[in-house]
């Protein structure tokens, strides 16, 4: 257990000269906008495992130094939480990951197993999970919370070797390292919350003002619950605000019937209504330009199912013969995105990774063929 600085040090300066390390984290979560870092779990080899205590270590920018060097390739598994809890604390986004939950899916196996099941699959090794739960803030911690917690970290040197021994195809090898390599920039995991209000079905359908009243209360909410450090949803639910988008409030008491709690009128109304007054004062003299949530295509035509259904087929059948998830591909709606584009010519999404890199590669003969 590393609870003084000098030994972080020395643990950064000894594992500096390792060709990898495992890392995992232990968080609490549930009543503020940042997870509550509890443990850091690393691991030299299967059999010498460090727990590193944040709450007793002030300074984790040692750990940062060693996330940062590329020359030590840092095992995760389902990498994403782990790097952006990782990246607040140490203030360094980590270089050169290996995601073994990732590297499942170019290994003939799914890219969604759990890492319990992933040892069973590979390592007939049973992972006992009952600590999932626990609580990492409590200290001492009991001997079940530090065997589970050695426990996540200590098999993932041998899942990474035996993933990538599972790997026979070059190609695809180099595919995974291309989608490895994103994790080195921490955009990838960390988000600024600015599009979130994107993800909502029903934000298509707002008229261009009501979607820019939505975009302005995602970011003012995210605003609020950073500076308060409690959840999203604990300040206003996704609902309220797509409600109060749709019929903008001119006072309190319209905020009593769009779903609003007399708590949350009560802390946050009058911001509320002062903020739907000021846009759309805004937006009737020079209309703000909001990016749209795309819209989703739930129904295709009949030429663009067609098409949906053979790029299935096509994805299922070459993905079988290299060993590869087919999920990785994409999902049903970027598949239905690609059938439209295919069909009549609609631009996909922006961030639409089907027409770049691997995955164009991997359906490029699809795309000859159909276009």
């Amino acid at each position: 257990m590393i609870t003084q600085p000098a030994q972080l040090l020395e643990l950064v300066a000894w594992t500096k000269s390792a060709e990898a390390i495992a890392l995992d984290t232990e968080f609490f979560w549930e009543r503020t906008y940042y997870p509550r870092l509890g443990l850091i779990q690393l691991a030299i080899s299967g059999d010498e495992c460090h727990l590193i205590d944040p709450l007793a270590l002030e300074d984790l920018r040692p750990l940062g130094e060693l996330l940062a060097n590329r020359g030590v390739v840092k095992i995760f598994h389902d990498a994403g939480q782990d790097l952006a809890i990782l990246c607040r604390a140490t203030g360094t986004a980590a270089q050169n990951i290996f995601d073994t939950r990732l590297a499942a899916g170019f290994a003939d196996l799914p890219s969604t197993l759990s890492l319990a099941s992933l040892a069973r699959e590979l390592l007939a090794i049973d992972l006992v999970k009952n600590e999932t739960r626990s609580d990492w803030l409590r200290r001492p911690l009991s001997a079940e919370q530090l065997a589970y917690a050695s426990d996540d970290v200590r098999y993932l040197h041998a899942l990474r070797l035996s993933l990538l021994n599972r790997i026979a195809e070059p190609k695809v090898k180099a595919w995974l390292y291309e989608e490895l390599a994103l994790y080195n920039n921490p955009h990838l995991y960390i988000s600024d919350g600015s599009s979130r209000y994107q993800r909502l079905r029903s934000a298509a359908r707002l008229p261009p003002a009501g979607l820019a009243i939505l975009k302005r209360l995602f970011d003012w909410r995210e605003e609020t619950a950073r500076a308060s450090d409690k959840p999203r949803g604990h300040i206003i639910p996704d609902a309220a605000l797509l409600a109060i988008a749709h019929q903008p409030p001119t006072d309190i008491p319209a905020l009593r019937h769009l779903g609003l709690s007399s708590q949350a009128i009560s802390r946050y109304g009058g911001a509320i209504v002062t903020l739907c007054a000021e846009l759309g004062a805004e937006t009737s003299a020079t209309p703000e330009v909001v990016e749209a949530a795309e819209e989703k295509p739930w129904r295709l035509s009949a030429r663009e199912k067609a098409i949906y259904q053979r790029l299935q087929d096509m994805i299922r059948l070459k993905s079988g013969i290299l060993g590869i998830d087919p999920g990785l591909i994409g999902n049903s709606d970027d598949l239905r995105a690609v059938a439209r584009f295919l069909a009549d010519g609609a631009l996909p999404a922006a961030n639409s990774r089907q027409f770049s890199g691997w995955r164009l590669t991997f359906l490029e003969d699809f795309f000859h063929h159909n276009v």
